[in-house]
């Protein structure tokens, strides 16, 4: 049952849920209401038997009619008689004999109950009400008190010890009053349940409208792949619906911004690529052409062809390779981010960056640091920064590390960045136009705010003193790991 609910649309599960609800509600109150009636029905029945049996009988006539004790109406002659002739009446012996009234409407059958009522009229002025059923099977509310007779004008009433009174009325008019409470009851519970599912399905489809226009723009987004849709959602609105839109266009935009990024990595590493292959494409057509025609190249301009396409060769490796790592996401990191030496990453670093510019001359005061990142993704956004660093330095110049505290600092003696440049240097594929027939891909610095943004710090570059670049990074801290043991 629950699985075939789980099934079914939401409006339906909704509205029947409602129904259910509502159906529980008008249940319970129809049973309670239609308990209180009962008992108001119940006391108003009880007060008139209590009334009947307060009023003291006459001692010689109870007396003449326990003698000869009727057991029916009809054998009576003069003898005690109800307030009036819709009461069953008769007086119980201790043996459970009745002897019954000439105004009873018929005989009630003697309980064990009435019997008790004899023994204890003595000491107890309380009777005893139940339900029962006269001769004829009809159901009967009955009272059995103490027998209250009376000798004469001037004699208090008294207890007689030997009789009990029995007075009872019939319950059919009070039943058949419950009866059809409880049918109209549950007709109007009826009524009220079909209403509540009406209502129910109603407030469902209004409350579910933001949700329809949703999916009707989820789906055109998988159909068509426009990421350009957008939920409208009132400002002021804070509910899950509104929350949900916002949330789905928040998604949207995302997607829409990476899509972009994405179709302009594309663009630019098309850009990018076509260069260095034509060049590529170029030296390999001669050398094949002077294979092919027997017209050897010149020694020595063979030898620049070569030189040409294995630097082309390295380019586009080092291009490939850039491309890679931008277009891992977070999720696919090469390594695990563990707590390291950044002192030992820019010590490997430099020994990298003196190996590409042995004419320099590189000067490092570096202090032990520990932070958290991905060591091989760290160290190649330090040696993209040297690589800048000795790429614009003079020949025989001078370039000047220094670590401490988080802060790493690389300054180089070279051109400088004019100030209007700035704040493009991290952009992906941007090159200085001063740089643009320097060798680079122009994704080295991008790679470094990436993995600097990623290990929680900022990277910086400005113009220094006296001329050259100065490029800072600070990282956060991290807790020293405690050594391994063995």
């Amino acid at each position: 049952m629950g699985r075939r609910l789980r099934t079914l649309p939401i409006r339906a599960r909704l509205s029947m849920l409602v129904a259910a609800a509502v159906a529980f509600a008008v249940a319970a109150v129809s049973v309670t209401c239609w308990f209180i009636v009962q008992g108001k029905l119940y006391d108003e029945i009880d007060s008139d038997l209590q009334k009947a049996t307060a009023q003291p009988q006459r001692y010689d006539q109870v007396m003449d009619a326990l003698n000869r004790c009727p057991r029916t109406p009809t054998e009576n002659s003069d003898d005690f008689r109800a307030p009036d002739t819709h009461y069953y009446l008769q007086l119980v012996k201790e043996d459970g004999t009745a002897c019954v009234s000439l105004t009873s409407e018929g005989v009630i059958k003697v309980a064990d109950s009435d019997k008790n009522v004899v023994k204890t009229a003595t000491t107890s002025g309380d009777g005893v009400f139940r339900n029962g059923t006269d001769s004829e099977g009809n159901t009967v509310r009955v009272l059995t008190a103490p027998l209250i007779v009376s000798t004469g004008p001037n004699t208090p009433p008294q207890i007689y010890e030997g009789a009990v009174l029995s007075v009872a009325v019939p319950l059919k008019s009070t039943q058949s009053t419950l009866n059809e409470l409880a049918l109209l009851l549950l007709l109007v519970s009826g009524i009220g349940v079909v209403g509540a599912g009406a209502a129910g399905l109603a407030v469902a489809r209004a409350a579910l409208r933001p949700v329809d226009k949703l999916t009707e723009a989820v789906e055109h987004v998988a159909r068509t792949e426009d990421l350009t849709v957008r939920i409208p959602v009132e400002e002021e609105s804070d509910d899950e619906v509104a929350r949900l839109s916002r949330s789905f266009n928040s998604m949207t935009s995302a997607l829409a911004n990476s899509h972009e990024l994405q179709q302009q990595l594309i663009a630019d590493a098309g850009h990018e690529l076509r260069t260095p292959l034509t060049s590529l494409r170029t030296n390999i057509e001669l050398l094949t052409r002077s294979e092919e025609t027997g017209r050897p190249i010149p020694e020595a301009d063979r030898k620049a062809l070569l030189a040409s396409v294995k630097a082309q060769m390295t380019e586009l490796a080092s291009l490939i390779g850039d491309l890679q790592e931008l277009s891992r996401s977070e999720g696919q990191r090469g390594e695990r981010v563990q707590v390291i030496s950044l002192e030992d990453t820019v010590e490997s670093a430099l020994r990298r960056a003196r190996l590409r510019g042995p004419e320099l001359t590189i000067t490092a005061d570096i202090q032990p640091w520990f932070v958290r990142a991905e060591p091989s993704a760290l160290e190649r956004a330090v040696v993209n920064i040297l690589d800048n660093a000795v790429k614009f330095s003079p020949e025989g110049g001078t370039i000047e590390v220094q670590l401490s505290g988080g802060t790493l600092t690389v300054r180089d003696h070279g051109p400088g960045i004019p100030a209007d440049e700035i704040p493009h240097v991290f952009d992906r594929f941007w090159r200085s136009p001063s740089a643009r027939a320097l060798p680079g891909s122009g994704l080295g610095l991008s790679i470094v705010a990436r993995t600097i943004q990623q290990a929680g710090g900022e990277v910086s570059l400005k113009p220094a003193g006296g001329g050259g670049t100065v490029a800072t990074v600070r990282l956060p801290g991290a807790a020293v790991p405690p050594p391994e043991t063995t």
